[in-house]
């Protein structure tokens, strides 16, 4: 393992995926909505609840990463972001299981909403994990070596 790796800094494979992955999820499920023949107050619903999930999923992991880092986080606001993440993934469950759409459409929006989350965590995972690698390393463009590291800081 490299010493890049064990400070933190993810490939920049690892962070193309990430974003790619979040664009994709993101795509696919507002050119689903943008193209559905539903009423806009169906579609914003949709919209809304896309939103509700992608924030909750992001401050839940932020909660968590804040937690095993031992910054303090009240345990209601951690019960918060449980419960914002799984009321978004319940309100657009019961939204497409009453939906009048095809089987096929309900599996699209399902799949970009679950891609979306999974890459948004990821990318906001990513972002920190650079601020902290720069915090470090100020000159982030150049590689520490290993022989010139001290020792101690692992």
């Amino acid at each position: 393992m490299s010493v890049t790796n064990q400070l933190g800094k993810p490939t920049g494979a690892f962070i193309g995926a990430s974003w790619i992955a979040l664009g994709l999820g993101m795509g696919v499920y507002f050119v689903g909505l943008w193209n559905a023949k539903m009423e806009l107050n169906e579609k914003g619903f949709y919209l809304t609840v896309f939103l509700f999930g992608l924030f909750a999923a992001v401050s839940l992991q932020k909660a968590v990463r804040d937690r095993a880092e031992d910054i303090p986080v009240t345990p209601i606001y951690v019960g918060i972001a449980w419960f914002a993440l799984l009321a978004s993934l319940l309100l657009l469950a019961t939204g497409l299981w009453n939906a009048d759409l095809l089987l096929s459409e309900k599996g699209f929006y399902g799949i970009g909403f679950a891609m979306s989350l999974f890459a948004g965590v990821a990318v906001q995972k990513n972002i920190r994990d650079l601020a902290s690698y720069r915090a470090l390393y100020p000159e982030s463009h150049v590689r520490p070596r290993p022989e010139f590291l001290d020792k101690s800081e692992f």
